[in-house]
């Protein structure tokens, strides 16, 4: 690969986690060059564009963003014919010319990494050439490298192409191979925040000692809601998508438990459910974890001060991303954390331990002679439950600032 495009950046799609893509790395300056493909043509021209990238009704305007409130204009360089303009420094060209990822030109404009946002291309089976677009198309334009910024979505039974990797920034970055793997998913913004939550208790406790898991995210409003009610589609199945999320609590679903296991290996072994409900919030989710543990005689009772003194060391010398407060936080006080995959609330941490029957004459796996002997016998283990709470600004400091570390990587690696 040539040098020069490890520092040319690629951006397909300029939704919420386009621009603020662009955001971080207008202010990362690791990139000289950002190409944003947006597809279309918007508003009156390149300066209804400016005007969207400059100002977000979540997180200000870019100029504070990047250099406080004192700040100057930050967009320079203008050329409308071009498509061109500088952003704190960093070259930015907009190509408004086409939807589908093989026809970008990302060879013509020497991008060698292309992060796409769109969260249309995420079946890394479809060959590149689909009429209907594929995350394969980039690389086919000209990419090295395609990072999709959602978990990928495969069809029922089919498996996933070597070239292919998902990984979470400090929890399996690793597993990003530069000579094998072409496509990456960055996992999502939920995924990142359970994955975070749940690797320190597994390196301390064992995944053998976990009995079950759940959690429950309350989720902040995404793109995919309407801001009034409205006629759901031919043959929508989901009749709450179509509801106000103004003022509604709505419940959804998540695939972060089916993602984690692709981070996280060992959950494959734990019987784990995640669920979903959106609130009407612009940013700013919360995670509800709770895990039940098999309590032995030889170690140390699990109980609250336990569990928060394990985040608590992780926090200061094991992750980066993780950070563990002993505020009383609401939602608004952590958008924007930087680098925060995870704040644990651990003024909220709670344990209960108890005592749970069980006849072991119904426990599977057991031969047939044994079981019957044992077919009235009933035994007793102690178990703790345990509730943490875990805040992520799903938007910029948890996924955003990760996804941009994940990409940094990535071109480092290029050669």
């Amino acid at each position: 690969m040539n040098t020069d495009n490890k520092k040319i950046l690629g951006i397909n799609g300029l939704g919420r986690i386009g621009k603020l893509t662009l955001w971080h790395h207008a202010g990362r300056k690791f990139f000289t060059d950002i190409v944003i493909n947006v597809g279309r043509e918007v508003g009156a021209g390149l300066s209804d564009i400016i005007h969207y990238i400059e100002r977000d009704s979540t997180y200000g305007r870019l100029a504070a963003y990047l250099n406080g409130y004192q700040s100057s204009n930050v967009i320079t360089d203008v050329d409308d014919a071009k498509g061109a303009l500088t952003v704190n420094g960093v070259r930015v060209k907009i190509l408004r010319e086409h939807r589908n990822p093989k026809d970008i030109q990302w060879a013509d404009n020497g991008a060698g990494i292309v992060v796409d946002t769109t969260g249309r291309f995420l079946d890394p089976n479809l060959p590149a050439d689909d009429p209907a677009g594929s995350i394969r198309g980039h690389l086919a334009a000209g990419a090295a490298r395609v990072i999709a910024s959602a978990p990928f979505k495969l069809k029922q039974g089919a498996s996933m192409p070597e070239d292919c990797v998902t990984t979470v920034m400090g929890i399996n970055d690793k597993d990003y191979d530069p000579v094998r793997h072409a496509v990456i998913s960055n996992a999502s913004c939920t995924t990142t925040c359970l994955a975070h939550m749940i690797k320190p208790l597994l390196d301390y406790f064992g995944v053998e000692r976990v009995l079950s898991a759940s959690m429950a995210t309350v989720h902040a409003a995404t793109g995919s809601q309407q801001v009034l009610d409205r006629l759901p589609k031919t043959k929508a199945k989901d009749l709450r998508k179509n509801r106000s999320i103004m003022n509604n609590i709505i419940l959804t679903t998540t695939g972060a438990a089916k993602t984690l296991q692709l981070v996280i290996p060992e959950m494959g072994a734990i019987g784990f459910m995640a669920e979903s409900v959106r609130i009407p919030t612009a940013t700013g989710s919360l995670i509800i974890l709770v895990m039940n543990f098999q309590e032995t005689s030889d170690s140390k009772p699990i109980r609250r001060e336990l569990i928060n003194d394990i985040y608590r060391k992780v926090s200061k010398t094991g992750d980066e991303y993780l950070i563990y407060s002993e505020d009383q936080n609401v939602s608004a006080d952590i958008i924007g954390t930087p680098k925060a995959a995870a704040v644990i609330e651990g003024h909220e941490t709670h344990t209960r331990t108890g005592a749970i029957n069980i006849n072991l004459g119904h426990m599977q796996g057991i031969d047939k002679t044994v079981q019957e002997s044992i077919q009235d016998l009933v035994g007793s283990i102690q178990v703790t439950q345990a509730v943490i709470y875990g805040w992520y600004d799903n938007e910029m400091a948890s996924y955003v600032n990760l996804l941009g570390d994940r990409t940094v990587s990535i071109a480092e690696s290029l050669v």
